[in-house]
């Protein structure tokens, strides 16, 4: 076949297995997929060795465990090193319970992603459903497949890497072409541009094709024609500020429950969590679920709610207009509303080395792993940070990387990471932990990061350093809330994180209405909640940030309901309006 064909590869001594899943797997994908059925583990790394050697693609490598079949997990293990990007399954049978320890133990040391159970019955969806969502992580991950929009710029450019890291976290496909490269050029000159301002983006999914020099966001965002601002006159019942778990499950529940709904998002859907390649303590996802696949499948059940959205637009103020509030947005348009939930979550903490600093998006990345992981193949990479953000993006790295070393502040990762997380980092042989290190310094090459240099955490000077190679530094420590968009008035603890309910300084800013307590989520501003990672004491993990969301909708009710809007005084000969406003809870 074709030799840019995945390949989807079954090894197992189990012949029942191998027929089965050969079949079932020939039969759904053999169009777009080259099916290979290995008779046994010794043939199964032959094969994949030489896939390597050819530069074939690997999509999906089943393996098998059970009676028939003890060695799978073993092969699984050892094919990580043949093609490290691909999906690993293990596969068993339905009843074989006394298998499961075993399975669910390998899978917790990085044996394998994910545990399908063999079809055994024609059109098992199940199990078609575990094989499209591998799949689907796989190709996001490796950005293959219909570009709705080309990109060219320099490689080493900030400005470049940002737009393609915000495109691919916002579902956006992609394709990203080096400027000096055979399809840039001829791209460009295609287009009639001899010495464009880079980069230049190119919307191919418009007639004819829009295309931008340097373009600011907002000239992306108009130009997309996906989001506009609502009208002048328009009220709504909530804005949410910030589009991750916690506001997106806000918009979920807001515009389910009838209340009209803004959210507006500066960058991408899915915040911090977005990027994380694969959360595996999620509810509900026993196989995992990608951070951006998450944040998209939310979206898109917010959008179809009816919830409006504001994308690559961010919020420079807000103001009390009367009765309602104003949120000044950075396009010049003011959105008014009843209520303001405040989602922005947190930014990654800047390491402040002014070596690094002049290497953002020449090696230096904050975040980005899922968008930058596939440009570190073959190098050394460096990861700083000591939560699971970090330990996801190591894990991811590792598919890609020569050899990736996790570098933490503190003694141990214990206090900061998920289990899961650390006995997945001990058994990935391409993955190193230092504790109790710090980056201190860096040294760059042609104009890209070459080395990193480390020390004891709370050492300094040239005698407790080293210097550690490095093609890639991902750094993922800390929490800065993005808060300075708001009034002083809104109460914030020392580290700038938002106080809410009973958490309030009596000392502190005081605007709220007397005769009432501030609600469990609500602010210093009566109206005003806050959630997720920008509350004080929250809990970092995505499933307390959906919490936060769906919690704050009863407060907005109970709000609104206390503060209703005022009824407009009738002309003379006009019938007063019957209805109240959408956002009031009404019971029949």
């Amino acid at each position: 076949m074709d030799d840019s064909v995945p390949v989807m590869l079954i090894a197992t001594t189990d012949p029942t297995s191998r027929r089965i899943l050969g079949d079932e797997l020939r039969r759904r994908y053999g169009a777009d997929y080259e099916v290979v059925v290995c008779s046994g583990h010794a043939h199964g790394r032959a094969v994949l060795e030489g896939l390597r050697r050819w530069g074939r693609p690997v999509a999906l490598i089943l393996g098998c465990y059970g009676p028939a079949d003890r060695g799978g997990l073993d092969f699984l293990r050892r094919a990580y090193g043949f093609h490290p990007a691909a999906k690993r399954a293990v596969v068993v049978t339905w009843g074989d319970f006394a298998s499961a320890p075993t399975v669910f133990r390998a899978i917790a040391q990085g044996y394998a992603e994910l545990l399908i159970i063999r079809p055994e019955r024609p059109r098992d969806e199940e199990f078609h459903g575990a094989i499209t969502d591998a799949l689907d992580d796989w190709h996001l991950a490796q950005g293959v497949g219909f570009e709705a929009v080309r990109l060219i710029g320099d490689v080493g450019d900030e400005r470049t890497h940002s737009l393609r890291d915000s495109l691919s976290r916002n579902h956006i496909p992609v394709g990203f072409y080096a400027v000096g490269s055979e399809t840039a050029d001829r791209t460009l000159q295609g287009l009639g541009l001899r010495d464009p301002k880079l980069p230049v983006m190119v919307l191919e999914f418009t007639a004819p094709p829009i295309v931008l020099e340097n373009p600011s966001d907002l000239e992306i965002a108009e130009a997309m024609g996906v989001t506009r601002p609502p009208p002048p006159d328009r009220i709504f019942d909530v804005v949410v500020v910030g589009a991750g778990p916690s506001g997106l499950a806000t918009a979920v529940y807001a515009s389910s429950e009838g209340l009209s709904t803004m959210v507006v998002e500066g960058e991408a859907v899915g915040g911090q969590a977005g990027t994380s390649s694969l959360i595996r303590n999620y509810p509900g996802f026993s196989r995992g679920v990608s951070g951006a696949h998450l944040a998209y499948r939310s979206f898109h059940q917010a959008w179809t709610l009816g919830t409006d959205f504001l994308f690559l637009r961010k919020v420079n103020g807000l103001e009390a207009d009367g009765d309602l509030y104003a949120v000044s947005i950075s396009d010049g348009s003011v959105v008014r509303c009843r209520t303001v939930v405040v989602a922005t979550g947190v930014d990654y903490r800047r390491l402040d080395i002014p070596q690094l600093e002049a290497l953002v998006g020449r090696g230096v990345f904050y975040g980005a792993t899922v968008s930058e992981a596939p440009s570190m193949a073959g190098k050394q990479v460096c990861v700083v940070g000591g939560g699971n953000s970090a330990g996801q993006a190591v894990l991811h790295l590792a598919k890609y990387a020569k050899k990736v070393t996790l570098l933490v502040r503190g003694r141990t990762l214990s206090a900061s990471m998920s289990d899961y997380l650390i006995s997945q980092l001990e058994a990935t042989r391409n993955v190193a932990i230092r504790c109790s290190t710090a980056v201190v310094g860096a040294r760059d090459r042609d104009g890209f990061l070459a080395a990193v240099t480390v020390a004891a955490s709370g050492t300094a000077g040239p005698s407790s350093s080293e210097e550690i190679e490095a093609g890639g530094l991902f750094v993922l420590i800390g929490s800065v809330p993005r808060t300075s968009w708001l009034p002083g008035t809104v109460e914030r603890d020392p580290a700038g994180f938002l106080r809410t309910g009973t958490s309030r300084d009596a000392n502190g800013p005081r605007s709220m209405r007397a005769g009432r307590p501030p609600l469990a989520l609500e602010t210093s501003m009566p109206g005003i909640f806050a959630i997720g990672d920008v509350r004080a004491g929250s809990i970092k993990r995505v499933a307390t940030a959906v919490g936060d969301g769906a919690t704050v909708v009863s407060m907005l009710h109970t709000y609104l309901a206390e503060n209703p809007l005022p009824q407009p005084t009738p002309a003379t000969g006009e019938a007063a309006p019957s209805e109240e406003h959408s956002g009031d809870v009404r019971f029949n």
